[in-house]
């Protein structure tokens, strides 16, 4: 899964996206019942308009990632293009509203809820007399009982990617009537909620062949508002036509096409009318912004004539077109790139910016597992030298969107169990980092051992002569924070004498000399009261390994690891930035733990005692001698917030059960594993005529809804203000 990407909870539970030495710190109390109801940062952006203003057929086409692996979402290769398609086409007995909160789903429920505690919890579905199968069969208690056996955990011929909650059910069994289902657990389960959503048909969950190999690339029986006519391989298509037994209002759209676009290409993909809608970049949104502010007149172009190849390089480059190519082009190619360009341009006049925040959250990620930062207190000196606030509005305050750093791991503004738990660690301090890093004995100026050949870190594969012939540096025009701007040989930096600075070299750097840091501009003056020399300890010079990726999308990364690496210099902490590629970066760098430092996402949830558990989970020994991390990939854990996340998964009080999850974050916080950074944006290019979808935020989209706008009717202003 990319390292930029979020999913639903169903998705988070199969696998990790683009995301604790014990400390002891006093327990937080929990806000009280009577507290103000939060609500998220930003609120969904849809256009939304009543289903009257809605015309009847037509086909949306809208772009994702890649076909999914897998139609079955409780499989581990499964993806957000998966959860997509069970949104549309399957049951979920509760979903996501605005505020990031589970309620219940009336077309397939009248009600759920807790009847018996004693001496077991039993849960009592009611549900949708109408809900059928697009077979014609009732949804009830066979598809309830077929899902628990096959995630159960019982039975290692099903393939599942996790069993939490399935594993606490004792029985099923039909209730009253055939629309009532009742669940009995042998052990109390607080997110009960979370179970059976999606629910797949009995034959699907059925029996192990079935629910491996059988809802891969086929949904024959289906019960939403669309079903799955067929995944086109060819065409790189998911087509979801409308479920002609779904018995809710009806699908307004005919045809929903999920089509395969590269991020890098969506630009495109949306001037050629390819797609209606796609999730986009800040750049790609910046020109479908000024494209209908009219950005593009007053090319060299216009007025005719010859125009230097100075002036047409300049525009290009300022207009955000690929540098590579714009640098070694002819006037020729140049005038063509900057007529395609302005082709583009008008066609995305068609479209809007939809904005809104991502139930998901972008992290610094520690590697806790051993070298430097096993030592807690390295680890919160990193933490202690982040102005959290500055990164926010540097990623969101362009975008119009609100920047405040996100306070726990857990939870985001809006959901109950969101509170702000970061003193645990406290905040920036320049001189507290310092005195932890004095503290761990690592001290300015210290004596570093000479090493006759460079450690290899992670980053790509290299040649020998690769090897010889790069050097610690950045890239032309570009300097590292902390070192000398010149050698002894006049040149500038230690460049191979093209003044070239390549810090993506897959070396690191241990020598007297200095390791690469943060890149800058060129005359950048170093951080104010930075410590003078590399920090040393018993001959090392304190220098992380910070892995990227270098894919499309990856801007914002980068630009957040710079300004980072800018902050460490400042206490002494230098980085060798890494750059690898994206289909590497999670399997071959997060999840295999190589890296020191790492940027990546994890979705939000409703259900955190269930979902964040193994991904702060203390790392356990396993059967054949290695170490089991779950999601944990900072390997950084305690058994008390394990405990911790136990007691709020058996608590049926929810109140107590939020207040036990405050408590965990707090001390997930105060581990310094990982450091929540800022809520990620979420940018739509959408179609203007398309109503009904576009930054739906945490709110699940009503699919049955989504389609164009009729002749002569209108969208009201958005009620976010977005």
């Amino acid at each position: 899964m990319s390292h930029d990407g979020v999913g639903s909870r169903a998705v988070l539970r199969a696998t990790a996206f683009l995301t604790a030495g014990a400390l002891a710190v006093p327990l937080l109390a929990g806000c009280s019942s009577d507290e103000k109801v939060a609500h998220p940062l930003a609120g969904p952006d849809i256009a939304h308009v009543t289903r009257a203003k809605v015309a009847e057929g037509g086909t949306v086409k809208w772009a994702v990632d890649a076909l999914p692996e897998t139609l079955n979402a409780y499989q581990a290769d499964a993806d957000a293009v998966t959860t997509r398609v069970a949104q549309a086409t399957l049951p979920s007995m509760f979903q996501l509203d605005a505020n990031g909160r589970p309620a219940v789903n009336p077309a397939y429920l009248e009600s759920a809820k807790v009847i018996e505690t004693e001496p077991r919890q039993v849960v009592l579905y009611k549900l949708n007399q109408q809900a059928v199968w697009s077979d014609g069969r009732e949804i009830g208690a066979a598809d309830f009982v077929a899902q628990w056996r096959a995630l159960s955990g019982k039975d290692s011929a099903y393939w599942t990617a996790r069993n939490a909650g399935y594993d606490r059910i004792s029985k099923i069994e039909r209730g009253a009537s055939d629309l009532q289902v009742r669940v009995t657990f042998d052990r109390p389960y607080a997110d009960w909620k979370s179970l059976f959503s999606p629910l797949y048909p009995k034959d699907v969950m059925g029996a192990p062949d079935a629910f491996n190999d059988g809802a891969r690339r086929k949904l024959k029986t289906s019960a939403g508002p669309f079903r799955v006519d067929k995944v086109d391989t060819a065409g790189k298509d998911v087509v979801l036509t409308r479920n002609p037994r779904w018995w809710g209002q009806p699908a307004k759209l005919d045809q929903i096409v999920l089509h395969t676009v590269p991020r890098d290409k969506r630009a495109t993909a949306l001037a050629d009318g390819k797609v209606d809608v796609a999730d986009v970049d800040a750049a790609t949104a910046g020109r479908i912004s000024g494209a209908a502010g009219g950005a593009g007149t007053g090319s060299p172009l216009a007025g005719g004539g010859k125009t230097s190849v100075k002036k047409l390089r300049s525009w290009a480059l300022a207009h955000g077109l690929e540098a590579e190519k714009v640098g070694h082009a002819g006037r020729k190619k140049l005038r063509e790139a900057i007529t395609r360009y302005l082709e583009e341009q008008d066609g995305l006049r068609s479209y809007e910016v939809r904005k809104s925040l991502e139930p998901a959250y972008t992290q610094l990620a520690l590697n806790g597992a051993g070298g430097v930062l096993a030592d807690e207190r390295v680890r919160r000196a990193v933490a202690r030298a982040l102005d959290r606030k500055e990164l926010a509005k540097l990623v969101l305050t362009p975008l119009g969107l609100p920047a405040e750093p996100v306070g726990s791991h857990l939870a985001l503004e809006g959901q109950p169990a969101y509170a702000d738990n970061s003193d645990a660690l406290g905040g920036q301090d320049t001189k507290e980092a310092q005195a932890l890093l004095s503290d761990a004995g690592w001290v300015p100026g210290g004596p570093v051992k000479a090493q006759k050949k460079a450690e290899k870190a992670a980053g790509p594969e290299s040649s020998s002569k690769d090897d010889d012939d790069r050097s610690e540096g950045g890239k032309d025009g570009e300097y590292i924070v902390g070192e000398d701007d010149t050698n002894t040989d006049g040149k500038n930096g230690h460049g191979d004498g093209s003044g070239r600075r390549l810090a993506q070299d897959g070396k690191q750097y241990t020598g007297q000399g200095g390791a690469p840091g943060a890149y800058a501009p060129k005359g950048t003056a170093a951080p104010a009261g930075a410590v003078n020399g590399p920090l040393a300890k018993d001959g090392q010079a304190l220098n992380l390994r910070f892995v990227l990726p270098t894919g499309a999308g990856s801007e914002t990364l980068n630009t957040v690891a710079g300004r980072i690496s800018a902050m460490l210099e400042k206490v002494g902490i230098r980085t060798t930035l890494i750059k690898v590629p994206d289909e590497s970066y999670f399997k071959d760098h997060i999840a295999a733990g190589d890296f020191d430092l790492a940027l990546y996402s994890w979705p939000a949830s409703a259900f955190p005692a269930t979902d964040a558990r193994p991904i702060f989970a203390k790392p356990a020994p396993a059967a054949d001698g290695s170490v089991n991390v779950e999601q944990n990939y900072t390997r950084v854990g305690t058994d008390q917030v394990d405990q911790l996340f136990d007691q709020a998964a058996s608590t049926l009080d929810e109140d107590e059960s939020r207040d036990l999850i405050r408590k965990a974050d707090t001390r997930i916080w105060a581990a310094a594993g990982s450091i929540p950074l800022y809520q990620r944006p979420q940018l739509v290019g959408v179609r203007k005529t398309l109503v009904n979808t576009g930054a739906f935020g945490f709110q699940a989209p009503v699919y049955e809804d989504m389609g164009f706008l009729k002749k002569g009717a209108k969208v009201s202003p958005s009620p976010t203000g977005n």
